[in-house]
């Protein structure tokens, strides 16, 4: 008979500094059967259903939110999500579910939640008949993982690179753990160390150092150690202001507690000795452009951690875009989130000229709208397939992401696209779905921390990081902390 395996998703990156509430609206919801469309597609679920197919489960798909990384998330969003949830394992327990598979983001935190996974699925354990059911499913990288998750989950395996090109792959691995746990009937468990440690984005890819070296220290006790299934090393999402906020190691095993401590232990030590090479700090914009007045030929593409989109950012601040202005870079491009930008010039013929205000809306901590006198050179819809469907962009969204209504303005020389939802720039699509083609500019900036690499990194001659004022700084003792646990690095010495 076939196993019987219910599926749900709750995925959210929680940025608890930003202004604002995340609300119910804000989120995608896929119910029941329309969870079933995203069968195959690039996103986690997608391979963890493709997954589910090949070894002929019983697919339950429940209930699926989900939300581009923001502020802080409204307790009713959790509340809907645990009734519809609790409501279709009820309706569907007495027939027998085999397991639960969860897709999860792993730093997700509401007003009250500060770990809201862990909540979940603590809740999942008190349903009757569901204290023993295997829950197996998959997090990211960035997750701040607790004690509660691995308390209540069987098997939960992370992404294991940054940008996230392996968040399909990371999903179906957890189910092929899953598939191993019905053909041998042993039930794993979950072991964790959370060690002083916080790391800024900038300081988390994984073709660096500490975490290349932890990635592959995690595959080798993989390797010599059958009874673990898996080893996950998460970096942890440093602008949540949580008490488990951070780095943090795993463990799935089928053996003996204290020799997965043992191993995990191996892992403390080695983050710890190396958590300086981690705590990346951004130089100010003007080392990084006299570096620009120098530079040989090529695409330069400058880097905007402070205002990462894919860390929460509003992907809206003008503190890149004024110094391209004010050091009057050449052949230059930027995108810009800026939904009231876009409607105002709605109604204008190409080629025209208009004194607009862009940006500078989403964060008190930058200086404001920037107004420059710009040429209209395009506008249309932004909806289009990713060129790279092993992309960071593509763990979030799928095969497809929308920009909402676009247009193309351009002051001097810098193209500027402006854009009604924001856009992570992981993806050369964004550019090219415009008419424009990002080889062609002298220099690009991007709002984001490491996950554009694997778009840039092949067409970029140059890449430089530059700190700007913004919520997403790499300098983490700017930040206003209140409840993670201290000491902890870089904050406090260790």
């Amino acid at each position: 008979m076939s196993k019987r395996v219910v599926f749900a998703g709750l995925f959210h990156e929680t940025h608890t500094f930003l202004d604002g509430v995340t609300a119910l609206d804000h989120f995608h919801v896929r119910r029941g059967s329309e969870m079933l469309k995203c069968l195959g597609d690039s996103s986690p679920l997608g391979g963890a259903l493709q997954a589910a197919r090949d070894f002929g489960w019983a697919t339950l798909p429940s209930i699926d939110f989900r939300a581009a990384p923001s502020a802080i998330v409204d307790d009713a969003v959790i509340e809907a999500f645990w009734k519809e949830f609790a409501t279709f394992y009820e309706l569907h327990r007495e027939a027998g579910i085999d397991a639960i598979y969860l897709v999860l983001h792993g730093a997700m935190a509401s007003k009250s939640l500060y770990d809201v996974e862990g909540e979940i699925l603590e809740r999942i354990r008190t349903i009757p008949g569901a204290a023993l059911v295997p829950v197996f499913g998959v997090f990211d990288l960035h997750a701040n993982f607790t004690q509660r998750m691995a308390q209540h989950a069987n098997c939960l395996v992370a992404y294991r690179e940054n940008p996230h090109t392996d968040a399909r792959e990371a999903a179906v691995c957890a189910a092929r753990l899953l598939q191993r746990c019905f053909e041998t009937g042993q039930l794993p468990r979950m072991v964790w160390e959370h060690p002083p440690l916080m790391w800024p984005p900038t300081g988390t890819g994984t073709a660096g150092e500490p975490m290349k070296s932890l990635e592959s220290l995690a595959r080798e006790i993989e390797a010599a150690s059958p009874e673990i299934w898996a080893m996950n090393v998460a970096a942890g999402f440093s602008f949540a202001d949580t008490p488990d906020a951070g780095v943090s190691f795993s463990a799935v095993t089928a053996g003996d507690e204290a020799a997965a401590r043992a191993q995990l232990k191996r892992l403390v030590d080695f983050a710890l000795a190396h958590r300086a090479e981690g705590n990346v700090v951004d130089p100010p914009v003007e080392t990084v452009f006299a570096q620009l007045r120098t530079r040989s030929s090529g695409l330069t593409v400058i880097v905007e951690p402070s205002d990462n989109i894919g860390g929460g950012a509003p992907g809206d601040g003008t503190g890149l875009l004024r110094a391209l202005v004010e050091h009057g870079i050449e052949n230059a491009a930027i995108a810009i989130n800026d939904p009231h930008a876009v409607e105002r010039l709605q109604g204008l013929p190409v080629g025209f000229e208009v004194a607009l205000s862009m940006g500078g809306k989403g964060s008190r901590l930058d200086a404001g709208p920037l107004k420059l006198k710009v040429e209209l050179i395009s506008k249309g819809h932004g909806r289009f397939e990713l060129e790279d469907k092993q992309s960071h962009l593509a763990s979030m969204s799928g095969d497809t992401f929308d920009m909402g209504h676009c247009a193309v303005v351009q002051y001097e020389g810098i193209t500027i696209l402006l854009t009604s939802n924001k856009t992570p720039p992981f993806d050369l699509g964004q550019w090219r779905s415009q008419g424009l083609e990002p080889k062609d500019f002298s220099v690009i900036a991007v709002k984001a921390a490491v996950a554009h690499r694997r778009a840039y990194d092949p067409i970029a001659a140059h890449m430089f990081w530059v700190d700007t004022p913004g919520p997403c700084t790499s300098n983490l003792k700017a930040l206003p902390y209140q409840n993670v646990r201290r000491p902890i690095y870089p904050l406090d010495e260790i």
